[in-house]
């Protein structure tokens, strides 16, 4: 029986990709290189904001530092406008603190923008952990904050899920010896979590429901 899910939070809780896209734009503006796309926005991000400017600055890499520091900047003062809930997100989590089930967040999002969007849209499903990128913390695919968190938690392997939209995501639950539910829903698609070893997938928040509700889920 799961007694304890683990979350990615960009892609897999909320989607914060138009307003990633628009900090990075202005930081890379600011510094006269190309704009990108949404499309490119998703795929540059899941390995950490750093990760993300590397990749968004191209050839200039003689930039990143920069580029990155007025990024870090204007991404904690973001105002997430157009952060948004997936659908029945809402409904699901509701139902995992009916149920007692453990929920955090692991997630690479630097730990300032991790909160601000943390207490703005989820702080009302009572998640006991949110961890995010800091000077203290070990980036996934990295488990170590996973495997604090499961025993902090104090519940089996079995017991636990790690729920996420990325091939990170899929590497970390590997990691930490858990199952991972790569979630359909976010900012990558079934053929690329499957390249990174996914097997179990969930189209929507009701199969996920649906996969923790499952009694014998140590045997799925």
């Amino acid at each position: 029986m799961v007694k304890a899910i683990i979350f990615d939070l960009d892609g897999t809780l909320l989607d914060t990709s138009a307003d990633i896209q628009g900090v990075i734009n202005g930081s890379l503006k600011r510094f006269g290189l190309p704009e990108i796309t949404l499309e490119k926005t998703i795929e540059f991000v899941g390995n950490g904001a750093k990760k993300l400017v590397e990749r968004a600055v191209g050839e200039r890499k003689d930039l990143t530092e920069a580029v990155y520091a007025d990024y870090a900047v204007n991404f904690a003062a973001c105002n997430n406008k157009l952060t948004k809930l997936y659908a029945g997100e809402e409904v699901a989590l509701e139902e995992f603190n009916k149920r007692n089930i453990k929920l955090a967040i692991v997630t690479n999002k630097p730990q300032d923008a991790t909160d601000n969007v943390y207490n703005e849209f989820l702080s009302r499903f009572s998640f006991c952990k949110v961890v995010g990128q800091s000077a203290g913390t070990a980036l996934k695919p990295n488990p170590a904050e996973t495997l604090k968190i499961i025993d902090e938690f104090n519940v089996g392997k079995k017991e636990c899920l790690f729920v996420g939209d990325g091939e990170t995501d899929v590497q970390t639950a590997k990691r930490a010896g858990i199952r991972c539910v790569s979630a359909l829903w976010g900012y990558r698609s079934r053929t690329q979590l499957q390249s990174a070893g996914a097997k179990i997938f969930a189209e929507n928040f009701r199969d996920l429901q649906k996969l923790a509700e499952y009694e014998n889920f140590e045997n799925f």
